[in-house]
Formats: structure tokens, C-alpha cells, sequence
């Protein structure tokens, strides 16, 4: 994991913001954070800042994690040039969160959680859970397809390391929609859909215990 955490601070170091528009769900997500009541959003591997940007303009307190330098300050960079604030922080996300039990209402993860094998995603997805409030919504992409290098080496059942590419060295587990509900089953699902760009996308609600 160390080292898909150095290629991740490579690829921002020289590529910048990999991404500068968010993702064609955010305007429906928003509205329904509106409609839900909520206050406190992360945004669990926020990278170069592209969502919290778009949540801290609509006056949510916006949390940003992610492992890379160069991302966080990239993101740091973006929210002052906008005038927005937003509490970013540099975290390895397969550690234990910083955050304590039900801090938060909402939590957004966009092509973050499959960059791992399966042991160490449901550890995430646990975390998630804990750091959630009862009915709290989530929002996660995670890719469909194998479109990211050419070549793939398999290291577990459902999971590739790209062997060429951008991507090249970051592992990929690719989820069925089944098994994406399956993760997530702490959380009742409203809706699982295909983007334009082959993503799977889950949004559901905290279940309640």
C-alpha cells in the first residue's frame, strides 16, 4: 500500500489536478444533501480538490482527506484562489479515520475505494460506517471496466495492478453491482447506476442500530 500511495503522490506531482470538473452526479447529490439536512460532508480521497470546492460553495463544512502531498496542497491552493474554506488533511484513508463516531452527514467517495484488495476495502467501507450519523448519505463511484492501461496482472480475485498506463502500479478492484451493494449493505440503498464514463455509483442512507 505504501507504494501505491507514492505512484498516487507521483501522478499529482506531475500531472497537477488530474481532474478539475466534478462528477456529473454532484448537482443531484447536492440537492439531496439540501433536502436531507445536511451539514458536514467528507470527501474521502479528495485529491486535487475538485468536490470540495463545488460542497464548500454551497456552505457545507467540507472535510478532505487524502494521501498524497501534493494533492492536499494542490486542494489548499484551489479553495484559497476561490476564497472558500474547507478542513483538508493529510491521512493514509486505509488507516483509521481521525474522526470520531457519527461526525458526519454526509461522506463522497469518487473513484477512491477500489485502489486496494478486498481485505483492505472492506476496512474502509467499516470506517465509513463508524464515522457516519444514522441516515447520513454516502456517495461512491467505483469503476465497471478495465480501461486504465493495456496490460493487467491479477493479484486476487478481482483485482488488477495496471502494468502500463497512468495508473500503472495502483491496484484496481473491479466490483460487480451486486458485490458494490453487497460492501455496502450497512447502508440502504436509493440508487445504483452506470455513469457516462462506465462508473458504477452508489448512494444510500445509514442504517440505523
Amino acid at each position: 500500500m505504501e507504494r501505491a500511495k507514492t505512484n498516487w503522490d507521483r501522478l499529482f506531482a506531475r500531472s497537477g489536478r488530474i481532474f478539475n470538473d466534478p462528477h456529473e452526479d454532484m448537482p443531484r447529490l447536492i440537492d439531496l444533501m439540501k433536502r436531507n439536512g445536511t451539514r458536514t460532508v467528507l470527501d474521502l480521497g479528495c485529491g486535487s480538490g475538485r468536490h470540495l470546492v463545488q460542497l464548500a460553495g454551497h456552505g457545507f463544512e467540507v472535510h478532505g482527506v487524502d494521501s498524497s502531498p501534493h494533492a492536499v496542497r494542490l486542494a489548499g491552493e484551489w479553495l484559497e484562489s476561490r476564497r472558500l474554506r474547507a478542513h483538508v488533511i493529510l491521512h493514509d484513508i486505509t488507516a483509521p479515520l481521525p474522526y470520531t463516531r457519527e461526525y458526519f452527514d454526509a461522506v463522497v467517495s469518487i473513484q477512491v475505494v477500489h485502489h486496494a484488495v478486498s481485505e483492505t476495502i472492506e476496512r474502509i467501507v467499516r470506517e465509513m460506517e463508524r464515522i457516519t450519523k444514522p441516515e447520513a448519505l454516502i456517495f461512491v463511484t467505483v469503476p465497471r471496466s478495465r480501461n486504465q492501461a493495456s496490460r493487467f496482472e491479477e493479484i486476487e480475485p478481482g483485482t488488477f495492478v495496471p502494468l502500463d498506463g497512468p495508473e500503472k502500479g495502483l491496484p484496481h478492484h473491479f466490483f460487480t453491482a451486486e458485490e458494490l451493494a453487497s460492501l455496502f449493505s450497512g447502508f440502504n440503498q436509493l440508487d445504483l447506476h452506470v455513469d457516462s464514463a462506465d462508473h458504477l455509483c452508489f448512494t444510500g442512507t445509514r442504517r440505523c442500530v
